[in-house]
């Protein structure tokens, strides 16, 4: 597989080729899918609540008698058939928080890269360097690389500058090798890594390779 390296005018000066059999093969689907619910799933605040007849503020004096009045016998105002009563079987605050192995994370971003790679939504760019620190000159060097939607734009290293000019553009993010996850990877419609990025990228993930060892899909622990 090769990926395109384009010039920041937008023209074609060169591929990198990528072994897939380093990254995994083929993108393991299963594995992908359990990582992107994992990553939304950490995103749950899980703060809702709602109040029970314990928590309902007022009396608890008895509405009516028990008998004779006609009316069906009620021992509190605030249960839940009441209005303004409490909520029966409601949300609580609760921890959605899912857990993977590191190396099952990391499994799944090169899934995700070979999946986005196969589309041909992968891309490099050769010398992200702008005339000016403005905003408008980083949003004609992604115009150029066809990054006309969502874009992520991969680093070697965090980059102040470029990102202030980043991070006004709809749709466009930026972040360093390192910091790649799979939820990050696949949600994009176009990855831009420059060549100071994708070199190291590719390299860690070949020496990460362990074919003789499985990789686990779930942490019970």
């Amino acid at each position: 597989m090769e990926i395109p390296v384009y010039s920041i005018a937008g023209q074609i000066v060169s591929h990198v080729t990528v072994d897939e059999e380093a990254l995994g093969g083929k993108p393991n689907m299963d594995l992908l899918r359990q990582a992107l619910i994992m990553y939304e799933a950490n995103q749950r605040v899980g703060t809702a609540q709602v109040k029970t007849k314990e928590t309902v503020a007022g009396s608890g004096r008895k509405p009516w008698r028990q008998k004779h009045t006609g009316r069906a016998r009620h021992g509190t105002r605030y249960s839940p058939i009441w209005v303004g009563g409490a909520v029966a079987h409601g949300p609580h605050p609760r921890d959605f928080r899912q857990r993977l192995p590191h190396a099952a994370r990391q499994r799944a971003l090169w899934s995700a890269f070979l999946a986005k790679a196969a589309d041909g939504e992968v891309i490099a760019v050769d010398g992200l360097a702008l005339p000016e620190q403005k905003t408008k000159q980083m949003a004609a060097i992604l115009r150029n690389l066809g990054a006309t939607r969502t874009c992520l734009v991969v680093l070697h290293d965090k980059n102040p500058e470029l990102w202030r000019c980043t991070r006004n553009i709809q749709g466009a993010a930026m972040v360093a090798y390192r910091d790649l996850n799979a939820y990050e990877m696949i949600r994009p419609r176009r990855v831009i890594f420059t060549l100071e990025a994708i070199g190291p990228f590719l390299a860690e993930a070949a020496a990460a390779k362990t074919p003789d060892k499985p990789v686990g899909v779930s942490d019970n622990g």
